[in-house]
């Protein structure tokens, strides 16, 4: 039983993490590849490079300064206090979201971000013609023109999440139960030499990165039919 719940326990606490991570990303990245699609401010690009950040940094930097961040000197000590009179949000469920919402952000960004440019302006200014207001005008035609791209954006932050590593590793350490996601209990079962255990883990990976690539091609070749 105990080593069923080995298994277990880190596949389902990277489910959590990566359900939660990806609903927290489609909220924040959504609004902001609107307005990256749309606005005309000249620094808009510098909040893009800001965003991409993260795709091109070493985990371990970028795991660092959100460390960092959390940790009892940085602003996560003050959040973690308000929400339960912690002094951390390092090595926490909390803190793993917010690590993980960080490292994913770009993948999730660009693609929602290249959906709404896609759009163009024909439809809003129909819209217009109809007096919908702006508001009215995300909601009934930007969101369900975009919706490819939204959801390619969800399967790239879902699955970016399960398959991170070394954000992870640095904001949450390896605690069963708590931090211990699928990732770096393959890491901790090599190091003491469980091969099995590591080997269920590591196909159980595969055969997701397998069922997610597939599931882009679909949906893009499914989009790309309702499109003709």
């Amino acid at each position: 039983m105990d080593d069923v719940w080995q298994l277990w326990s880190p596949v389902k606490l990277t489910l959590e993490l990566a359900t939660v991570s990806t609903l927290t990303l489609l909220i924040v990245a959504t609004p902001l590849a609107w307005w990256l699609a749309r606005s005309k401010a000249k620094w808009k690009e510098i909040v893009a490079t800001l965003v991409s950040l993260p795709m091109v940094l070493p985990a371990t930097v970028l795991g660092f300064y959100v460390l960092i961040a959390l940790g009892p000197g940085g602003p996560g000590a003050a959040v973690a206090g308000i929400l339960w009179g912690g002094r951390t949000l390092a090595f926490t469920f909390t803190g793993l979201v917010i690590g993980c919402v960080i490292a994913s952000l770009p993948t999730v960004v660009q693609p929602i971000r290249n959906a709404f440019a896609a759009v163009g302006d024909r439809p809003f200014e129909a819209a217009a013609t109809l007096r919908a207001s702006p508001w009215q005008a995300f909601w009934r035609v930007a969101l369900p023109l975009a919706s490819p791209g939204i959801l390619s954006g969800a399967v790239l932050g879902f699955s970016h999440t399960v398959g991170n590593f070394g954000v992870v590793l640095m904001i949450g350490g390896n605690i069963p139960d708590r931090t211990r996601v699928m990732s770096t209990a393959i890491f901790d079962f090599v190091e003491a030499m469980q091969w099995e255990q590591a080997n269920i883990l590591a196909g159980g990976m595969v055969v997701f990165a397998f069922v997610v690539i597939l599931s882009m091609i679909l949906i893009e070749k499914r989009f790309a039919r309702m499109r003709e």
